[in-house]
C-alpha cells in the first residue's frame, strides 16, 4: 500500500498568514489524499539564522501586512481580528502544540490557539489565557500547559526549529512536500499544483535560468 503524501506545516502564531494556512491546509491535503504534519517553529530563531527583521519590527511594513490580512480574510470569510498584543511572546503557544505535548489533540490545539489569537483577538502570549481558550474548545487546558512546562518542551522546539532551518525554512507559514519548499498563505496554488502532480517545474532543469552569481553587495555600501 502506497504510503500519502506528507505535507510539513511550519508555523508561528505570530503571523496572521499562517492562520490563514491553518484554515485552508485541513481541508486541501484532505481533498489531495495528503497527512498534514504540524510544526511549531520559533520564528525569531529563523530571523536571526537568516538576519532577517520581521513584518512587525518594520512600521510601514506591519501597517501593510495587518490590512492586506484584513482584506484576505474578509475575501476569504474568515474571523479576523489582531490579536490583544502584537509582538508577543509566542513561546507557550508553541511549546503547547508540539506533537510530543499536544499528542492526538494537536490539530485541535493549533487550530483552537490561532482561531483565538488571530479570529476572536485573544492573548497568545499569557499561559492563564491560552488554558482558558483550550477549556472552552474542549481540551483540558490545565493538562496541556502541565506538559508544555519543563526543560524537555523548551528543547523540542529550540530542536524543530534548527530542523526547519536545515530545510530551508526561512519563512512562515511554510510547507514542504515531495521535496519542494512553498513559503506563504498566497502560494497555496503553487501547492496544489505539486499535489496534483501538475507543477510546471517537475523535471524541468532550471541551471540555464540561472544568474551567474552576485554583482554587488548592499552591505559593503559599494554602489
Amino acid at each position: 500500500m502506497t504510503e500519502p503524501t506528507r505535507v510539513d506545516f511550519y508555523f508561528d502564531y505570530l503571523s496572521p498568514y499562517a492562520y490563514f494556512a491553518a484554515e485552508r491546509l485541513p481541508e486541501l491535503c484532505a481533498r489531495h489524499g495528503a497527512e498534514l504534519a504540524y510544526h511549531p517553529v520559533l520564528f525569531a530563531g529563523l530571523l536571526n539564522h537568516w538576519g532577517q527583521l520581521g513584518p512587525a519590527e518594520i512600521p510601514a511594513k506591519a501597517l501593510y501586512t495587518f490590512r492586506d490580512a484584513a482584506r484576505w480574510a474578509a475575501l476569504e470569510g474568515w474571523p479576523f481580528r489582531a490579536p490583544r498584543f502584537h509582538p508577543f511572546v509566542p513561546l507557550t503557544a508553541l511549546r503547547l502544540s508540539l506533537a510530543e505535548v499536544a499528542r492526538d489533540e494537536q490539530a485541535r490545539v493549533v487550530e483552537t490557539l490561532f482561531r483565538h489569537g488571530w479570529g476572536d483577538g485573544g492573548d497568545l502570549g499569557a499561559a492563564s489565557a491560552l488554558g482558558l481558550a483550550l477549556d472552552a474548545a474542549g481540551l483540558d487546558g490545565s493538562r496541556l500547559l502541565e506538559r508544555a512546562s519543563g526543560e524537555a518542551p523548551k528543547a523540542l522546539l529550540r530542536a524543530a526549529t534548527d530542523a526547519a532551518i536545515a530545510r530551508g525554512v526561512f519563512g512562515i507559514p511554510t510547507v514542504v512536500t515531495r521535496g519542494e519548499l512553498v513559503w506563504g498563505f498566497d502560494r497555496m496554488p503553487h501547492l496544489e499544483l505539486i499535489l496534483s502532480g501538475n507543477d510546471p517545474l517537475t523535471g524541468r532543469d532550471l541551471a540555464p535560468l540561472a544568474s551567474l552569481g552576485s554583482a554587488a553587495d548592499r552591505r559593503s555600501g559599494s554602489r
